[in-house]
Order: structure tokens, then C-alpha cells, then sequence
């Protein structure tokens, strides 16, 4: 009865004959628009076409021990009051403090690195050739967590560090190890870290700029941090944790590769697509941490922003950093 029907309204309906047409007409336009490489709505795709995506590239990554971690504290920071920093090392340390350092003097000095690490504050201070207000510097024991209040001398009467754009970095804080046998044992040698401090001229909030680990290779790497699926919280990667990332070119000291988030900050957090799985894989260039290792292979955009993914990389559980 309904083949009568469907036969009836083919011979009597010229609108059911043209839609029919129609629908053929956009299947196959999304056919081989979808050969071409243009993106065509799920829903028009076979499934033969979505397991033949290629998998997400695995970047390369080299691993290293991070013996040093730098938090600002969570007191008041201007340049009259100074700032509260929280050291975390393995090994004992050195806490330089440099106030007022010109930026065109710390750029000289990274790229002074790749010939000659800057593994000890004197080699610091020989790349920055003076060029800065104040040198404030903190011995810190491997088991001290204790913050260190670190500010300009009153009598210097330093209130600003001029109007913008600015030629000098209100601070720049560097860990250095303080033993000789620590050095030979780590191949980070430094973490330097630019803080942003307040003043009568610019009052935006305390706030770390960026930080970059230096190794004895004379190569840098910039620590960013992941996005999660949820509220990480800020959770910052623990000292003795193993980096990922590969190095950054010595004389671009902005070309850099994300590093691993605290594994307390992902461990139990289930993939967004399976909700099966634990979250190990990294996608770049976004940095969400979002997927597994079995759906990363089946996907060309990122879950959480649909931003195109390039590569990927694993994370991998640390041991939990000392407390």
C-alpha cells in the first residue's frame, strides 16, 4: 500500500520529484567537497571517512628534572612595600633578586647563555653588566619553604620605573643551585622568572610575567602552563617533576614549547570524549589537555575550542614533589 502511495505521488507530485533531486544533489556535493579537504558537517560524513582521519603527530619531547619552583607570595607587592616570593628546591639554591633591570640587558644576557651558561649569580651579573637598580640575593637550604621579602632600599628613592613602554623589568628572580656537585648532577641550571610589580606610574597587579628554565646546553624553555577540561585551579608544576619540552632556538628567547602541569592538576581526570579513559595527551598548538591516547587519533580539531591540531604530546605521571 505504501509503495502504491509513494509510486502515486511520483507521477502526480513534481515537488516530491525535485526534492529528490535536490537531496541527491547535496549528498553529493558534500561528497566531494569532503574529498577536497573542506570541512562538511558530521552528520554528511560516512564512517569509512571518519577512521580514515590520519592520527594526531606525536611531538618529540626530551625530559628533565626541574630542581626549582618560584611562587609569588600572598601578601601586598608594590615597589615601595617589595614582594613575597616562596623558593621550592632540591638542592640548596641561590635567590637573586634584580630590580630594575633593563630588558635590552637581560635580552644580551639570554643570548649571551648559549656560548656561556649562566649557571652562578656572578655569571648573571657579568651578562647584565650592572645594568640594574638593585641586587637582593636569599640562601635557600632544599628543605626550606619558608617566603623571602624582597624590596628596593628605601633610601635609593626609586618610586617608578618610568613611563611606558618601559626599558627596565620592575624584577627579575633567579634560582641558581649553590653547590658545584648540583650542577653536574642537573641539567637545568637556572629558572629565571620576570615579575611585574606595581608602582606610582603603573598599578596593575603583581604578576609573573613568564619564566624560563636554563640548561647547561645553553638552551632555554619557557614554562606555560595547560588548559584543562576544568578549573585547574592555577596548580603550578611541582620542582621535581619532569619537564617536557623541547628547546627553543638560544637566539629567540620567545620561541618556546609548553611544559607538563602538576600531576595533581590532571591525574583522575576522565577524557571528555570517551569518559572512560584518564586524560594523557597534550594537543598543540591550543595546549588542551582534554583527550586520551585512543580518541586523540580520531580527531582533526580540538574538543574544547575546535582549534586545528597540529601535534600532540603525553603526559606522563612524576613522582609527587616533597611537601
Amino acid at each position: 500500500m505504501a509503495a502504491v502511495f509513494l509510486v502515486t505521488l511520483y507521477e502526480y507530485s513534481p515537488l516530491f520529484y525535485i526534492s529528490v533531486v535536490f537531496l541527491c544533489f547535496v549528498v553529493t556535493a558534500a561528497m566531494v567537497l569532503g574529498w577536497f579537504g573542506f570541512d562538511v558537517p558530521v552528520i554528511l560524513r560516512s564512517s569509512d571517512e571518519t577512521e580514515s582521519l590520519l592520527p594526531t603527530p606525536e611531538k618529540q619531547m626530551v625530559q628533565m628534572t626541574n630542581p626549582f619552583i618560584l611562587e609569588m607570595g600572598p601578601g601586598p607587592a608594590s615597589v615601595a612595600d617589595g614582594v613575597s616570593l616562596r623558593p621550592c628546591c632540591l638542592e640548596p639554591c641561590i635567590l637573586s633578586c634584580f630590580w630594575g633591570c633593563e630588558v635590552s640587558a637581560l635580552q644580551a644576557a639570554l643570548k649571551a647563555h648559549q656560548h656561556h651558561p649562566l649557571s652562578t649569580p656572578q655569571c648573571l651579573q657579568e651578562a647584565l653588566q650592572l645594568r640594574y637598580q638593585h641586587c637582593h640575593s636569599f640562601h635557600i637550604g632544599s628543605k626550606d619553604r619558608e617566603e623571602r621579602r624582597t624590596q628596593i632600599p628605601a633610601d635609593q628613592g626609586i618610586a617608578d620605573f618610568g613611563p611606558l613602554p618601559r626599558e627596565r623589568y620592575p624584577l627579575v628572580a633567579v634560582l641558581t643551585l649553590a653547590e658545584l656537585e648540583a650542577r653536574d648532577t642537573y641539567n637545568i641550571v637556572a629558572s629565571l622568572t620576570v615579575i611585574h610589580v606595581p608602582d606610582d606610574k603603573y598599578s596593575l597587579s603583581a604578576r609573573v610575567l613568564f619564566q624560563y628554565l636554563l640548561n647547561s646546553q645553553g638552551n632555554m624553555f619557557e614554562l606555560k602552563p595547560l588548559f584543562m577540561s576544568a578549573d585547574s585551579g592555577g596548580v603550578s608544576e611541582p620542582p621535581d617533576s619532569e619537564q617536557k619540552s623541547q628547546p627553543s632556538e638560544p637566539n629567540e628567547a620567545c620561541r618556546v614549547e609548553p611544559s607538563p602541569v602538576a600531576e595533581e592538576a590532571w591525574r583522575g581526570r576522565d577524557c571528555v570524549v570517551c569518559q572512560n579513559a584518564a586524560v594523557n595527551k597534550v594537543l598543540l598548538p591550543c595546549r588542551h589537555a582534554c583527550v586520551c591516547d585512543s580518541c586523540v587519533s580520531h580527531f582533526q580539531h580540538c574538543p574544547m575550542c575546535r582549534a586545528f591540531v597540529q601535534e600532540s604530546f603525553t603526559l606522563t605521571q612524576g613522582p609527587a614533589a616533597e611537601q
